[in-house]
Protein backbone atom coordinates (compact mmCIF):
# COMPACT_ATOMS: atom_id res chain seq x y z
CA UNK A 1 0.00 0.00 0.00
CA UNK A 2 0.87 3.68 -0.52
CA UNK A 3 0.33 4.78 2.81
CA UNK A 4 3.27 4.54 5.53
CA UNK A 5 1.74 4.00 9.30
CA UNK A 6 3.97 5.08 12.11
CA UNK A 7 2.93 2.19 14.03
CA UNK A 8 1.39 -1.69 12.98
CA UNK A 9 0.31 -3.52 16.08
CA UNK A 10 0.08 -7.75 15.21
CA UNK A 11 -2.40 -9.20 17.68
CA UNK A 12 -5.45 -7.10 19.24
CA UNK A 13 -5.36 -8.78 22.76
CA UNK A 14 -4.81 -6.83 26.04
CA UNK A 15 -1.31 -5.54 24.98
CA UNK A 16 -2.17 -4.85 21.18
CA UNK A 17 -5.06 -2.69 21.56
CA UNK A 18 -3.80 -0.83 24.58
CA UNK A 19 -1.07 0.20 22.27
CA UNK A 20 -2.99 1.38 19.57
CA UNK A 21 -4.93 3.36 21.40
CA UNK A 22 -1.93 4.96 23.23
CA UNK A 23 -0.19 5.33 19.79
CA UNK A 24 -3.13 6.96 18.50
CA UNK A 25 -3.73 9.10 21.65
CA UNK A 26 0.02 10.62 20.94
CA UNK A 27 -0.64 11.23 17.49
CA UNK A 28 0.75 8.49 15.91
CA UNK A 29 -0.72 6.80 12.39
CA UNK A 30 -1.58 2.96 13.51
CA UNK A 31 -2.95 -0.20 12.58
CA UNK A 32 -3.55 -3.05 14.44
CA UNK A 33 -3.81 -6.88 12.37
CA UNK A 34 -5.89 -9.41 13.90
CA UNK A 35 -6.46 -12.87 12.94
CA UNK A 36 -9.34 -14.42 14.83
CA UNK A 37 -11.08 -12.65 17.61
CA UNK A 38 -10.92 -8.33 18.42
CA UNK A 39 -9.60 -8.37 22.09
CA UNK A 40 -7.63 -11.40 21.61
CA UNK A 41 -7.51 -14.55 24.07
CA UNK A 42 -7.89 -12.27 27.56
CA UNK A 43 -11.46 -11.48 26.86
CA UNK A 44 -12.73 -14.12 24.52
CA UNK A 45 -11.13 -17.34 26.19
CA UNK A 46 -9.39 -15.86 29.11
CA UNK A 47 -9.45 -13.56 31.97
CA UNK A 48 -13.25 -12.38 31.11
CA UNK A 49 -15.37 -15.50 29.93
CA UNK A 50 -13.48 -17.50 32.79
CA UNK A 51 -14.37 -15.02 36.00
CA UNK A 52 -18.34 -15.17 34.15
CA UNK A 53 -18.40 -19.08 34.84
CA UNK A 54 -16.96 -18.39 37.92
CA UNK A 55 -19.34 -15.87 39.15
CA UNK A 56 -22.22 -18.19 37.74
CA UNK A 57 -20.25 -21.05 40.55
CA UNK A 58 -20.56 -18.44 43.07
CA UNK A 59 -24.18 -17.39 42.74
CA UNK A 60 -24.43 -21.50 42.76
CA UNK A 61 -22.64 -21.86 45.68
CA UNK A 62 -24.60 -18.76 47.94
CA UNK A 63 -27.95 -20.62 46.52
CA UNK A 64 -27.21 -23.46 48.09
CA UNK A 65 -25.70 -22.48 51.48
CA UNK A 66 -28.77 -19.50 51.55
CA UNK A 67 -29.88 -21.23 54.73
CA UNK A 68 -26.32 -20.13 56.65
CA UNK A 69 -27.78 -16.55 55.53
CA UNK A 70 -31.23 -17.13 56.96
CA UNK A 71 -32.86 -17.43 53.81
CA UNK A 72 -35.25 -19.91 52.33
CA UNK A 73 -34.93 -21.37 49.24
CA UNK A 74 -36.95 -24.12 48.35
CA UNK A 75 -36.79 -26.70 45.25
CA UNK A 76 -33.79 -28.10 43.88
CA UNK A 77 -31.22 -26.11 43.20
CA UNK A 78 -28.71 -26.72 40.37
CA UNK A 79 -26.41 -25.15 37.34
CA UNK A 80 -27.69 -25.44 33.42
CA UNK A 81 -24.39 -25.82 31.67
CA UNK A 82 -25.30 -24.70 28.60
CA UNK A 83 -27.26 -21.23 30.15
CA UNK A 84 -23.75 -20.86 31.96
CA UNK A 85 -21.61 -21.24 29.08
CA UNK A 86 -24.20 -19.06 27.00
CA UNK A 87 -23.52 -16.47 29.85
CA UNK A 88 -20.17 -16.66 29.25
CA UNK A 89 -20.10 -16.11 25.48
CA UNK A 90 -22.29 -13.37 25.76
CA UNK A 91 -20.13 -11.81 27.68
CA UNK A 92 -17.36 -12.45 25.86
CA UNK A 93 -18.91 -11.01 22.52
CA UNK A 94 -19.94 -7.48 24.27
CA UNK A 95 -15.92 -7.15 25.46
CA UNK A 96 -14.90 -7.95 21.47
CA UNK A 97 -17.22 -5.37 19.82
CA UNK A 98 -16.08 -2.74 23.17
CA UNK A 99 -12.96 -2.85 21.56
CA UNK A 100 -14.08 -2.98 17.90
CA UNK A 101 -15.74 0.61 19.14
CA UNK A 102 -12.74 1.81 20.55
CA UNK A 103 -10.61 1.03 17.43
CA UNK A 104 -13.51 3.05 15.50
CA UNK A 105 -12.92 5.63 18.00
CA UNK A 106 -9.34 6.37 18.84
CA UNK A 107 -9.17 6.03 14.28
CA UNK A 108 -7.09 3.14 14.64
CA UNK A 109 -7.35 1.13 11.57
CA UNK A 110 -8.51 -2.60 11.47
CA UNK A 111 -6.57 -4.89 9.38
CA UNK A 112 -7.94 -8.29 9.16
CA UNK A 113 -5.42 -11.74 8.19
CA UNK A 114 -2.59 -13.12 9.21
CA UNK A 115 0.39 -11.20 9.46
CA UNK A 116 4.20 -12.08 9.20
CA UNK A 117 6.97 -9.81 9.02
CA UNK A 118 8.91 -9.46 5.57
CA UNK A 119 11.00 -6.54 6.24
CA UNK A 120 12.57 -4.27 9.14
CA UNK A 121 13.16 -0.87 9.17
CA UNK A 122 16.83 0.15 8.47
CA UNK A 123 18.25 3.47 8.63
CA UNK A 124 14.91 4.86 9.80
CA UNK A 125 12.95 3.39 7.02
CA UNK A 126 9.98 1.51 6.92
CA UNK A 127 9.64 -2.13 7.93
CA UNK A 128 7.21 -4.23 6.32
CA UNK A 129 4.26 -6.94 6.84
CA UNK A 130 2.24 -9.19 4.49
CA UNK A 131 -1.30 -10.12 5.54
CA UNK A 132 -2.86 -13.11 4.32
CA UNK A 133 -6.46 -14.61 4.75
CA UNK A 134 -6.96 -16.13 7.99
CA UNK A 135 -5.99 -19.85 7.81
CA UNK A 136 -6.42 -20.17 11.42
CA UNK A 137 -10.49 -22.32 11.79
CA UNK A 138 -12.20 -20.01 14.62
CA UNK A 139 -13.17 -22.71 17.47
CA UNK A 140 -16.95 -20.37 17.08
CA UNK A 141 -18.49 -18.97 14.65
CA UNK A 142 -16.26 -16.02 13.27
CA UNK A 143 -16.29 -12.43 14.96
CA UNK A 144 -17.88 -9.94 12.69
CA UNK A 145 -15.52 -7.58 10.65
CA UNK A 146 -15.57 -4.09 11.42
CA UNK A 147 -17.37 -2.22 8.89
CA UNK A 148 -14.03 -0.33 7.91
CA UNK A 149 -12.24 -3.24 8.57
CA UNK A 150 -8.89 -3.84 5.84
CA UNK A 151 -8.10 -7.09 4.15
CA UNK A 152 -4.77 -8.63 2.66
CA UNK A 153 -2.04 -7.25 1.36
CA UNK A 154 1.36 -5.24 2.03
CA UNK A 155 1.31 -2.83 5.03
CA UNK A 156 4.43 -1.00 6.45
CA UNK A 157 5.40 1.18 8.92
CA UNK A 158 8.38 2.68 11.05
CA UNK A 159 7.60 0.53 13.48
CA UNK A 160 5.85 -2.52 13.90
CA UNK A 161 4.63 -4.72 17.19
CA UNK A 162 4.53 -7.82 18.16
CA UNK A 163 1.65 -8.67 20.54
CA UNK A 164 0.67 -12.61 19.46
CA UNK A 165 0.21 -13.40 22.83
CA UNK A 166 0.57 -17.05 23.98
CA UNK A 167 -1.43 -20.39 23.56
CA UNK A 168 -2.02 -23.39 26.33
CA UNK A 169 1.46 -25.63 26.21
CA UNK A 170 1.21 -29.36 25.62
CA UNK A 171 2.67 -32.41 27.04
CA UNK A 172 4.06 -34.68 24.23
CA UNK A 173 1.44 -37.71 24.45
CA UNK A 174 -1.06 -35.80 26.59
CA UNK A 175 -2.24 -33.68 23.80
CA UNK A 176 -5.44 -31.66 24.44
CA UNK A 177 -7.72 -33.34 21.49
CA UNK A 178 -10.74 -31.22 21.81
CA UNK A 179 -13.13 -34.24 23.36
CA UNK A 180 -11.08 -36.15 26.26
CA UNK A 181 -8.53 -34.12 27.07
CA UNK A 182 -9.52 -30.35 27.12
CA UNK A 183 -7.40 -26.87 26.97
CA UNK A 184 -8.84 -23.84 28.75
CA UNK A 185 -10.57 -23.68 25.36
CA UNK A 186 -12.62 -26.48 25.11
CA UNK A 187 -13.29 -25.97 29.18
CA UNK A 188 -14.49 -22.95 28.65
CA UNK A 189 -17.57 -24.00 26.15
CA UNK A 190 -18.44 -27.85 28.13
CA UNK A 191 -21.32 -29.34 25.70
CA UNK A 192 -21.77 -31.11 28.81
CA UNK A 193 -21.01 -31.19 32.55
CA UNK A 194 -18.91 -33.77 33.47
CA UNK A 195 -19.06 -35.69 36.43
CA UNK A 196 -15.58 -36.22 37.43
CA UNK A 197 -12.75 -34.61 35.99
CA UNK A 198 -8.72 -34.61 35.68
CA UNK A 199 -6.78 -31.32 36.08
CA UNK A 200 -3.25 -31.38 35.38
CA UNK A 201 -1.77 -28.49 36.66
CA UNK A 202 -2.39 -26.28 39.62
CA UNK A 203 -1.48 -22.77 38.38
CA UNK A 204 -3.81 -20.02 37.90
CA UNK A 205 -5.95 -21.66 34.64
CA UNK A 206 -5.90 -25.03 36.40
CA UNK A 207 -7.00 -23.91 39.94
CA UNK A 208 -9.34 -21.81 38.20
CA UNK A 209 -11.27 -24.32 36.62
CA UNK A 210 -10.76 -26.73 39.14
CA UNK A 211 -12.58 -24.57 41.46
CA UNK A 212 -15.50 -23.94 38.68
CA UNK A 213 -16.12 -27.69 37.95
CA UNK A 214 -15.96 -28.35 42.18
CA UNK A 215 -18.82 -25.88 43.23
CA UNK A 216 -20.61 -27.00 40.21
CA UNK A 217 -20.88 -30.75 41.56
CA UNK A 218 -18.01 -32.51 39.78
CA UNK A 219 -15.94 -34.71 41.43
CA UNK A 220 -12.18 -33.05 40.54
CA UNK A 221 -8.90 -34.18 41.33
CA UNK A 222 -5.42 -32.33 40.65
CA UNK A 223 -2.08 -33.37 39.73
CA UNK A 224 0.82 -30.81 40.55
CA UNK A 225 4.33 -32.48 39.91
CA UNK A 226 6.09 -29.51 42.22
CA UNK A 227 5.50 -29.72 45.94
CA UNK A 228 2.91 -27.05 46.14
CA UNK A 229 -0.50 -26.65 44.96
CA UNK A 230 -0.20 -22.85 43.08
CA UNK A 231 3.49 -23.02 42.91
CA UNK A 232 4.54 -19.09 42.81
CA UNK A 233 2.42 -18.04 45.20
CA UNK A 234 3.61 -17.96 49.15
CA UNK A 235 3.79 -21.06 50.75
CA UNK A 236 1.86 -20.28 53.80
CA UNK A 237 -1.14 -19.07 51.27
CA UNK A 238 -0.58 -21.87 49.38
CA UNK A 239 -1.31 -24.18 51.85
CA UNK A 240 -4.32 -22.59 53.67
CA UNK A 241 -6.09 -22.48 50.04
CA UNK A 242 -5.26 -26.00 49.52
CA UNK A 243 -7.17 -27.25 52.77
CA UNK A 244 -9.83 -24.80 51.79
CA UNK A 245 -9.98 -26.85 48.39
CA UNK A 246 -9.55 -30.31 50.16
CA UNK A 247 -12.67 -29.36 52.20
CA UNK A 248 -15.18 -28.51 49.64
CA UNK A 249 -14.02 -32.20 48.45
CA UNK A 250 -11.62 -31.49 46.02
CA UNK A 251 -8.54 -34.32 45.97
CA UNK A 252 -5.14 -32.56 45.71
CA UNK A 253 -1.91 -34.84 44.30
CA UNK A 254 1.37 -33.03 44.80
CA UNK A 255 4.69 -34.44 43.62
CA UNK A 256 2.68 -36.19 40.91
CA UNK A 257 2.98 -36.56 37.46
CA UNK A 258 0.92 -38.02 34.76
CA UNK A 259 2.70 -40.37 32.76
CA UNK A 260 0.19 -41.62 30.22
CA UNK A 261 -3.37 -41.38 29.25
CA UNK A 262 -5.20 -44.17 28.32
CA UNK A 263 -8.55 -42.90 26.25
CA UNK A 264 -12.17 -44.44 26.41
CA UNK A 265 -14.97 -43.81 24.38
CA UNK A 266 -16.53 -41.49 26.64
CA UNK A 267 -13.77 -41.28 29.81
CA UNK A 268 -9.92 -41.08 30.29
CA UNK A 269 -7.27 -43.11 32.50
CA UNK A 270 -4.63 -41.45 33.71
CA UNK A 271 -1.34 -43.28 34.95
CA UNK A 272 0.19 -41.18 37.79
CA UNK A 273 3.24 -41.45 38.90
CA UNK A 274 3.97 -40.28 42.62
CA UNK A 275 7.12 -38.43 44.56
CA UNK A 276 7.40 -42.35 45.84
CA UNK A 277 7.84 -43.68 42.60
CA UNK A 278 4.79 -45.59 42.44
CA UNK A 279 2.28 -45.49 39.79
CA UNK A 280 -1.98 -44.97 40.65
CA UNK A 281 -4.30 -44.59 37.87
CA UNK A 282 -7.01 -42.45 37.90
CA UNK A 283 -10.38 -42.29 35.47
CA UNK A 284 -12.33 -39.47 34.77
CA UNK A 285 -15.07 -38.28 31.91
CA UNK A 286 -12.53 -35.01 31.00
CA UNK A 287 -8.99 -33.90 31.65
CA UNK A 288 -7.94 -30.69 31.15
CA UNK A 289 -4.51 -29.82 30.26
CA UNK A 290 -3.22 -26.64 32.62
CA UNK A 291 0.89 -27.15 32.07
CA UNK A 292 1.27 -23.31 31.09
CA UNK A 293 1.30 -21.50 27.62
CA UNK A 294 3.76 -20.74 25.24
CA UNK A 295 4.59 -17.68 23.11
CA UNK A 296 2.91 -17.57 19.61
CA UNK A 297 6.01 -16.88 17.34
CA UNK A 298 5.77 -19.32 14.75
CA UNK A 299 5.16 -18.50 10.93
CA UNK A 300 5.21 -14.65 11.40
CA UNK A 301 8.52 -13.69 10.19
CA UNK A 302 10.81 -14.09 12.80
CA UNK A 303 13.34 -16.34 12.25
CA UNK A 304 14.05 -14.70 8.41
CA UNK A 305 14.54 -11.02 10.13
CA UNK A 306 16.97 -12.59 12.63
CA UNK A 307 14.61 -11.29 15.92
CA UNK A 308 15.98 -13.12 19.15
CA UNK A 309 13.78 -15.58 20.99
CA UNK A 310 14.21 -17.60 24.04
CA UNK A 311 12.54 -20.59 25.32
CA UNK A 312 9.22 -19.93 22.90
CA UNK A 313 8.76 -16.10 24.13
CA UNK A 314 10.83 -12.94 21.60
CA UNK A 315 13.05 -11.54 23.83
CA UNK A 316 13.11 -7.59 24.49
CA UNK A 317 14.79 -5.04 26.45
CA UNK A 318 12.68 -2.90 29.24
CA UNK A 319 10.91 -0.97 26.77
CA UNK A 320 9.55 -3.80 24.50
CA UNK A 321 12.39 -3.54 21.72
CA UNK A 322 13.74 -6.57 20.07
CA UNK A 323 17.12 -6.71 18.71
CA UNK A 324 15.95 -5.98 15.25
CA UNK A 325 15.64 -2.26 14.70
CA UNK A 326 12.13 -1.30 14.10
CA UNK A 327 10.37 -4.48 15.83
CA UNK A 328 9.22 -4.66 19.52
CA UNK A 329 7.36 -6.94 21.41
CA UNK A 330 5.24 -6.48 24.11
CA UNK A 331 2.69 -9.02 26.28
CA UNK A 332 2.47 -12.71 26.14
CA UNK A 333 4.64 -13.41 23.30
CA UNK A 334 7.41 -11.57 25.09
CA UNK A 335 7.76 -13.68 28.47
CA UNK A 336 6.23 -13.79 31.23
CA UNK A 337 4.63 -12.77 33.82
CA UNK A 338 2.32 -13.46 31.24
CA UNK A 339 -0.92 -11.16 32.87
CA UNK A 340 -3.14 -8.92 30.83
CA UNK A 341 -2.41 -6.25 33.02
CA UNK A 342 1.86 -6.90 33.18
CA UNK A 343 0.80 -6.91 28.97
CA UNK A 344 -1.16 -3.39 29.29
CA UNK A 345 1.30 -1.33 30.95
CA UNK A 346 4.11 -2.88 28.57
CA UNK A 347 2.42 -1.64 25.70
CA UNK A 348 2.08 1.85 26.93
CA UNK A 349 5.98 1.98 28.46
CA UNK A 350 6.58 0.74 24.41
CA UNK A 351 4.25 3.29 22.57
CA UNK A 352 5.71 5.95 24.76
CA UNK A 353 9.37 4.72 24.21
CA UNK A 354 8.55 5.06 20.07
CA UNK A 355 6.72 8.51 20.60
CA UNK A 356 10.12 10.05 22.48
CA UNK A 357 8.28 10.94 25.56
CA UNK A 358 9.87 12.16 28.57
CA UNK A 359 10.88 9.96 31.97
CA UNK A 360 9.53 6.51 30.60
CA UNK A 361 10.87 3.94 32.94
CA UNK A 362 11.17 -0.03 32.31
CA UNK A 363 8.55 -1.92 34.43
CA UNK A 364 9.45 -3.21 37.66
CA UNK A 365 7.94 -7.25 37.40
CA UNK A 366 8.28 -7.43 41.27
CA UNK A 367 5.36 -4.88 41.18
CA UNK A 368 2.96 -6.69 39.09
CA UNK A 369 0.48 -8.34 41.05
CA UNK A 370 -0.89 -11.97 40.43
CA UNK A 371 -4.99 -13.11 41.12
CA UNK A 372 -6.20 -16.25 40.86
CA UNK A 373 -10.26 -16.10 41.05
CA UNK A 374 -11.30 -19.16 42.93
CA UNK A 375 -12.49 -20.31 45.84
CA UNK A 376 -11.40 -19.05 47.71
CA UNK A 377 -8.95 -16.17 45.95
CA UNK A 378 -5.95 -15.37 46.20
CA UNK A 379 -3.77 -12.39 45.05
CA UNK A 380 -0.26 -11.16 45.84
CA UNK A 381 2.52 -8.92 45.01
CA UNK A 382 6.32 -8.93 45.33
CA UNK A 383 8.10 -10.81 47.44
CA UNK A 384 7.05 -14.57 49.30
CA UNK A 385 8.31 -14.93 52.73
CA UNK A 386 11.19 -17.25 51.02
CA UNK A 387 12.08 -15.45 47.63
CA UNK A 388 12.69 -12.31 50.40
CA UNK A 389 14.91 -14.40 52.96
CA UNK A 390 16.96 -15.67 49.94
CA UNK A 391 17.34 -12.12 48.63
CA UNK A 392 19.47 -11.71 51.74
CA UNK A 393 16.96 -9.44 53.24
CA UNK A 394 16.54 -9.65 57.09
CA UNK A 395 12.52 -9.65 57.69
CA UNK A 396 9.37 -8.76 59.86
CA UNK A 397 6.48 -11.10 58.46
CA UNK A 398 2.48 -9.87 59.60
CA UNK A 399 -0.14 -11.47 59.50
CA UNK A 400 -4.03 -11.12 60.10
CA UNK A 401 -7.14 -14.05 59.86
CA UNK A 402 -10.20 -13.08 57.98
CA UNK A 403 -11.96 -15.13 61.54
CA UNK A 404 -11.09 -11.54 63.30
CA UNK A 405 -12.61 -9.22 60.61
CA UNK A 406 -16.35 -7.86 61.46
CA UNK A 407 -16.62 -7.17 57.36
CA UNK A 408 -15.85 -10.93 56.80
CA UNK A 409 -17.97 -12.17 59.91
CA UNK A 410 -20.66 -10.25 58.47
CA UNK A 411 -20.49 -11.33 54.86
CA UNK A 412 -19.90 -15.51 56.02
CA UNK A 413 -16.35 -15.27 54.61
CA UNK A 414 -14.33 -15.59 57.52
CA UNK A 415 -11.89 -18.00 56.79
CA UNK A 416 -9.22 -16.23 55.25
CA UNK A 417 -5.72 -14.86 55.44
CA UNK A 418 -3.16 -11.44 54.79
CA UNK A 419 -0.23 -11.52 55.01
CA UNK A 420 2.88 -8.67 54.48
CA UNK A 421 6.44 -9.11 54.63
CA UNK A 422 8.91 -6.14 55.48
CA UNK A 423 12.09 -5.54 55.23
CA UNK A 424 13.51 -5.10 59.07
CA UNK A 425 15.87 -2.48 58.62
CA UNK A 426 13.73 -0.31 56.49
CA UNK A 427 10.51 -0.57 57.23
CA UNK A 428 10.07 -1.19 53.19
CA UNK A 429 6.96 -3.40 52.26
CA UNK A 430 8.64 -6.25 50.15
CA UNK A 431 5.44 -8.20 49.56
CA UNK A 432 1.73 -8.85 49.77
CA UNK A 433 -0.17 -12.18 50.04
CA UNK A 434 -3.83 -12.61 50.58
CA UNK A 435 -6.38 -15.70 50.42
CA UNK A 436 -10.27 -15.39 51.27
CA UNK A 437 -13.03 -13.42 49.96
CA UNK A 438 -12.58 -10.16 46.96
CA UNK A 439 -8.54 -10.54 47.54
CA UNK A 440 -8.29 -9.96 44.13
CA UNK A 441 -9.85 -6.72 44.85
CA UNK A 442 -7.98 -5.93 47.88
CA UNK A 443 -4.31 -6.23 46.45
CA UNK A 444 -4.13 -3.09 44.43
CA UNK A 445 -3.93 -1.18 47.84
CA UNK A 446 -0.35 -3.09 48.52
CA UNK A 447 0.46 -2.42 44.74
CA UNK A 448 0.09 1.42 45.27
CA UNK A 449 1.72 1.29 48.40
CA UNK A 450 4.73 -0.73 46.95
CA UNK A 451 5.33 1.77 43.69
CA UNK A 452 4.67 4.59 46.10
CA UNK A 453 7.93 3.22 48.46
CA UNK A 454 5.71 3.20 51.41
CA UNK A 455 6.84 2.34 54.53
CA UNK A 456 5.35 0.74 57.32
CA UNK A 457 5.18 3.55 59.41
CA UNK A 458 3.19 5.01 56.17
CA UNK A 459 0.69 2.23 56.15
CA UNK A 460 0.51 2.28 60.17
CA UNK A 461 -0.97 6.02 59.99
CA UNK A 462 -3.16 5.27 57.26
CA UNK A 463 -7.00 5.46 58.31
CA UNK A 464 -8.99 2.41 56.63
CA UNK A 465 -12.39 2.21 56.81
CA UNK A 466 -14.62 0.34 58.91
CA UNK A 467 -16.20 -1.88 58.41
CA UNK A 468 -14.43 -3.54 55.66
CA UNK A 469 -11.94 -6.15 54.53
CA UNK A 470 -9.12 -3.77 53.92
CA UNK A 471 -8.77 -3.25 57.50
CA UNK A 472 -7.23 -6.75 57.44
CA UNK A 473 -4.14 -5.09 55.49
CA UNK A 474 -3.54 -2.34 58.27
CA UNK A 475 -3.59 -5.09 60.69
CA UNK A 476 -1.46 -6.95 58.79
CA UNK A 477 0.83 -4.20 58.91
CA UNK A 478 0.11 -3.96 62.50
CA UNK A 479 1.10 -7.74 63.26
CA UNK A 480 4.32 -7.59 61.76
CA UNK A 481 5.67 -5.01 64.55
CA UNK A 482 4.05 -6.54 67.43
CA UNK A 483 0.94 -3.74 67.48
CA UNK A 484 -2.09 -6.01 66.28
CA UNK A 485 -5.55 -4.64 67.51
CA UNK A 486 -8.09 -6.96 66.73
CA UNK A 487 -6.04 -10.37 67.03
Amino acid sequence: MADTYDVIIIGSGPGGYIAAIRAAQLGLKTAIVEREHLAGICSNWGCIPTKALLRSAEILHYAEHGKDYGLKIEGKISADIKAVVARSRGIAERMNGGVGFLMKKNKVDVIWGEAKLTKAGKDGGPGEIVVSKTAKKPMLPQAPLPKNALGEGTYKARHIIVATGARPRALPGIEPDGKLIWSYFEALVPQEMPKSLLVMGSGAIGIEFASFYRTLGAEVTVVEVLPQVMPVEDSEIAKFAQKRFEKQGMKILLEAKVTKVDKAANSVTAHIQTKDGKTQTITADRMISAVGVQGNIENIGLEALGVKTDRGCIVIDGYGKTNVAGIYAIGDVAGPPMLAHKAEHEAVICIEKIAGLPNVHPMDKLKIPGCTYCNPQVASVGLTEAKAKEAGHEIRVGRFPFVANGKAIALGEDQGMVKTVFDKKTGQLLGAHMVGAEVTELIQGFVVAMNLETTEEELMHTIFPHPTLSEMMKESVLDAYGRALNA
